[in-house]
């Protein structure tokens, strides 16, 4: 459970719904090009988990774009473009990739925006005013691409240790302010050790440790040779990466002490890829703990998408577009798709074929073909009205479904949560082949035939309910099929006990599959035609 949950869960009940905002960050994307696969994987996860706080009060999910560094600024100049201009033409694109994968962002900030910029160079004054910044003169291998400066030690064959990068690194020398990193290493320790969740997975968390007991060094946090950043007084730009953790505090205008920031600052979950953890669970805390902040409830450092069993990557070139499989495949496919596949955390190949498998098995096969079945059969039998509810065996055996759920959603088990509910779905398809409603009206068994009519629509209430966080659009109209309007963002605690859809609905089956089969042919001619 997350720490602050049951605090969160009376405010609730006392209406206080600026108390209650579950708050979830994506890592701020380096807008360096177009978005890729990996890009959504994340926005998707955050979404999701937005979406099902919402059922349980409210959330607040923010994400947004890194805009400054030398990398963009010279892939600015090499198509003849300022940095701010080249950015903003990118912008659109990213925004574009969360309305098309139904990710429904608070906030979407830049770190170009004036709101940013100005409270950056605030939080500078404070950690210069505090003594944990500093002047003095660096000299160290710089990895243009990471943005990062590296010891010697830690070059591989004189080059950037990123086993995604591998590039060639430059000396440089400079006058720069510092952050006092290493003056925080024994507390980050200590908060590692007292908050065992703090960074998940164990992997990552296994890793971060690993990394203090080592010790730290003091951070350079500014660039005096680059001009495209956040100015700082006296000259030179804040480094890009500083720049960057700060927006999850900026986009809550922390230095005007706003209402936001007060009442959602702790975030409860950040999630990030695995590659940025250490900046994520070591620098970012300890410029937190510096200000007087806490840390963050959650950092989760999820896996890689892989391609050929390589991460994708635009430096490597082997990225998915991700607005073109939307087009083939459909939002909802790909969110199920990218949570089921496998665990949160762990990398996991992807493939075309195996999301048709996934679209065609779980999502046709099973579910919609459910549906397809249950309505027929209640339109044949019962002119498309619902049977009063009776108890039933399915309530009772699924009883405790909404909770075990819940107890996944709160580590981001994401795969559990997916096949704790397709057990429903199993079982409402098992009943239909064990009950044949067809006999069960040939024999005129009509009470029989109610209470199976009832559990089929009342389970597929359920999972309208459910996967809703997942799969919005379909759950929407899959709840609408049932002649529930709107769409089912309702309280679980109060929505989901069995008997809550009320006999005499009727209901209004769609005239399309749920998920139209996708065969392989269809889906190769599709693919050579985009």
């Amino acid at each position: 459970m997350y720490p602050r949950e049951a605090a969160r869960k009376h405010a609730v009940e006392q209406n206080a719904v600026s108390q209650s905002a579950f708050f979830v960050t994506t890592p701020i994307y380096y807008i360096s090009g177009n978005p890729h696969m990996g890009h959504a994987y994340t926005s998707i996860a955050a979404d999701v988990l937005a979406r099902y706080h919402r059922t349980r009060g409210t959330s607040y999910f923010l994400t947004g774009t890194d805009e400054h560094g030398q990398k963009v600024a010279q892939a600015a100049a090499a198509v003849g473009l300022d940095p701010k201009t080249w950015t903003d033409s990118l912008v659109p694109r990213w925004q574009e990739l969360c309305s098309r994968y139904d990710v429904r962002y608070d906030d979407f900030i830049r770190t170009t925006e004036p709101r940013h910029i100005d409270q950056v160079v605030e939080v500078f004054e404070r950690l210069k005013a505090s003594g944990d910044v500093y002047l003095g003169a660096y000299e160290g291998w710089y990895c243009t691409n990471d943005e990062t400066f590296w010891l010697e030690a830690k070059l591989v064959d004189g080059r950037c240790p990123n086993p995604e990068c591998g590039r060639e690194v430059q000396w440089l020398s400079e006058q720069n302010w510092f952050f006092a990193l290493s003056k925080y290493r024994d507390r980050l320790l200590a908060h590692f050790r007292e908050n065992p969740n703090f960074v998940r997975p164990e992997r990552s968390y296994n890793e971060m440790v690993a990394t203090l007991e080592g010790g730290l060094d003091d951070l350079c946090i500014s660039r005096t040779n680059l001009d495209w950043g956040v100015p700082l007084p006296g000259g030179g730009v804040m480094y890009v990466w500083l720049d960057a953790l700060l927006n999850y505090i900026t986009a809550l205008d922390y230095t005007h002490d706003g209402e936001k920031f007060r009442t959602l600052w702790p975030a409860n979950v950040q999630l990030v890829g695995k590659e940025i953890a250490r900046f994520h669970t070591i620098i970012w805390p300890a410029v937190l703990f510096a200000l007087g902040l806490p840390a963050p409830d959650m950092v989760f450092a999820h896996g890689w998408m892989t391609l050929e069993g390589e991460k994708m990557s635009k430096s490597r070139g082997n990225v998915v577009d991700p607005f073109e499989m939307v087009d083939r495949f459909g939002a909802d496919t790909l969110r199920y798709f990218l949570l089921r596949e496998a665990p949160f955390g762990s990398d996991f190949s992807f493939g075309e074929e195996k999301v048709r498998l996934r679209r065609n098995g779980d999502l046709g096969n099973d579910l919609g073909n459910l549906a397809r079945r249950s309505l027929a059969m209640l339109v044949k039998y019962r002119d498309g009205v619902v049977p009063p509810p009776a108890p039933s065996a399915t309530g009772e055996a699924f009883a405790t479904l909404p909770t075990r759920v819940h107890e996944a959603m709160t580590t981001l088990g994401f795969r559990d949560a997916l096949e704790a509910i397709w057990e429903l779905v199993a079982a409402l398809n098992r009943l239909i082949d064990e009950k044949r409603p067809w006999d069960l009206h040939k024999r005129d068994a009509s009470d029989e035939l109610d209470t199976v009519l009832y559990d089929l629509c009342e389970g597929l209430r359920w999972l309208a309910i459910m996967i809703w966080p997942f799969m919005p659009t379909k759950a929407t109209e899959l709840y609408n099929t049932l002649g529930l309007p709107g769409e089912p963002l309702v309280a679980w605690a109060t929505a989901l006990h069995w008997g809550g859809l009320a006999g005499g609905t009727r209901v209004a089956p769609a005239e399309l599959p749920l998920f139209p089969r996708m065969d392989a042919e269809v889906a190769a001619h599709e693919a050579t035609a985009l």
